[in-house]
């Protein structure tokens, strides 16, 4: 059985890291991730160290470009690695982005700096078209490829052939219902599968189910003029959210026009005009509605706030405003960026609505609201005592991630079973609950949780 060795995404959700070996003196690495909240905290060397080796290190291999996948690629490079980083096309062009703004938050905002990393980065990338197998290294035969994980725009699971064995890793798979991105499909084979948990143990709403919920939210918003704060990741939530935001609008009449639909991350802003310069990688119903003349990810009602001093301005006008207003800000677990200052302003405000949509990891504060904002409780942003009296939702159908059905059918539907899987990037629960459902499908093979 193939090594594997695990450098992150072991004892929680964050800091995806890990690493292939060919043989005993060559390896790949499968994503450099960030580490983030609870995880974060508990670690002796910080968040951010390459704390493994690298000389047997020939690439790195990214599923997608994720902050919690990617986030200690810049630290992977002043280590002194200078090996090819494999991606789809797709993650190639929002890579650099990403690895920007990422280093802006949590490093410099030293332009030479920054200009260094990225010139560095784009110097190694090397992109590849989904299902075309490659090379790894000129001096090895593993050869691996990329296969649509639908979970954001570019992302994919990893299929890497090692001498008549087949190892798969599946980044973060998406839900088979996302708007925009096509359904990942199960491989034909493998022997070792590393498979994500993060909702191993729930399953999502449905697509009409939880299309309802969010319409039942901004209603609220539109009847009582307040805001909707929606944490969300810059990459993939806020695009599908605008994709399901506009069809309720253009479903629900002109009662809806009086409602601001406010993006504010120059960085979501970004992405989304790649992911609109990438409509052939849409799914069908997404592109039938370009073709009849809607805009799906431009509507007439989207608001973008670019520069800082805008963003002060509208976080004051919603304080005094009687107006409705959506509010889609980063960062999607509300450890930092722009969203926080929303809620410093509005959490206290009973005609405020948090709305999440994804993952909050332990330690953060999105998971504190999300548990003791019903409750009437509070909520420590920038060291500071918010107590919560707006509206606390949660829609698990708009994850990104699959969820138990979902994973159990990626594995259920594979020709030829693993022999071993191994179950990562979820809390204890969640993997537990997974493993159980896996051994039923796969009673004959080793299904177990390492750690790190």
């Amino acid at each position: 059985m193939a090594k594997i060795i695990h450098h992150g995404a072991v004892s929680g959700v964050t800091g995806s890291c890990h690493q292939l070996f060919i043989d005993d003196a060559y390896s790949v690495l499968i994503d450099c991730g960030m580490f983030q909240g609870a995880e974060a905290s508990q670690l002796e060397q910080g968040s951010l160290a390459i704390n493994f080796p690298l000389n047997t290190v020939e690439a790195l291999v990214v599923t997608h470009c994720h902050i919690d996948h990617v986030g200690r690629i810049p630290y992977l490079l002043a280590a002194g690695f200078d090996k090819p980083i494999y991606a789809t096309e797709a993650t190639a062009q929002l890579l650099p982005l990403v690895i920007e703004d990422a280093i802006k938050v949590g490093i410099s905002r030293d332009r030479n700096l920054i200009d260094k990393v990225l010139d560095r980065l784009r110097m190694l990338l090397k992109p590849f078209p989904y299902d075309q197998w490659f090379k790894l290294a000129e001096n090895l035969a593993a050869k691996c490829r990329f296969r649509m994980a639908g979970h954001i725009l570019g992302s994919a699971y990893v299929e890497f052939e090692l001498d008549h064995e087949r190892v798969i890793f599946s980044g973060d798979l998406g839900a088979p219902y996302s708007p925009l991105l096509s359904a990942p499909r199960a491989p034909y084979k493998a022997d070792c599968l590393v498979i994500e948990s993060t909702y191993g143990d729930k399953n999502h709403e449905g697509r009409k189910a939880r299309r309802s919920e969010l319409k039942r939210v901004l209603e609220r918003c539109l009847s009582d003029a307040g805001t909707v704060l929606i944490p969300a990741f810059s990459i993939g939530r806020t695009q599908e959210l605008l994709y399901e935001i506009e069809e309720i609008i253009h479903q629900s009449g002109a009662d809806w026009a009086v409602l601001d639909v406010i993006v504010d991350s120059p960085l979501a802003a970004e992405f989304t005009e790649h992911y609109r310069s990438l409509r052939k990688l849409w799914d069908k119903e997404a592109r039938r509605k370009v073709q009849n003349g809607r805009h799906p990810l431009a509507f007439e009602q989207l608001i973008t706030i670019d520069s800082h001093g805008d963003h002060q301005r509208l976080v004051n006008h919603l304080k005094q405003t009687v107006r409705p207003a959506i509010v889609i800000a980063a960062s999607g677990m509300c450890a930092g960026g722009r969203i926080v200052n929303y809620l410093k302003a509005l959490l206290g405000d009973k005609k405020t609505d948090v709305l999440f949509v994804g993952y909050q990891a332990q330690g953060t504060p999105g998971r504190d609201i999300q548990t003791y904002g019903s409750r009437g409780g509070y909520v420590y942003l920038d060291g500071e005592r918010i107590d919560i009296r707006a509206g606390v939702h949660t829609i698990s159908g708009y994850s990104a991630h699959a969820d138990q059905k979902d994973l159990v059918n990626f594995v259920k539907r594979m020709r030829h079973k693993p022999s071993e899987i191994r179950i990562i990037h979820g809390d204890d629960e969640a993997k537990q609950a997974l493993r159980i459902k896996l051994n039923e499908i796969v009673p004959n093979a080793k299904v177990w949780i390492p750690h790190g």
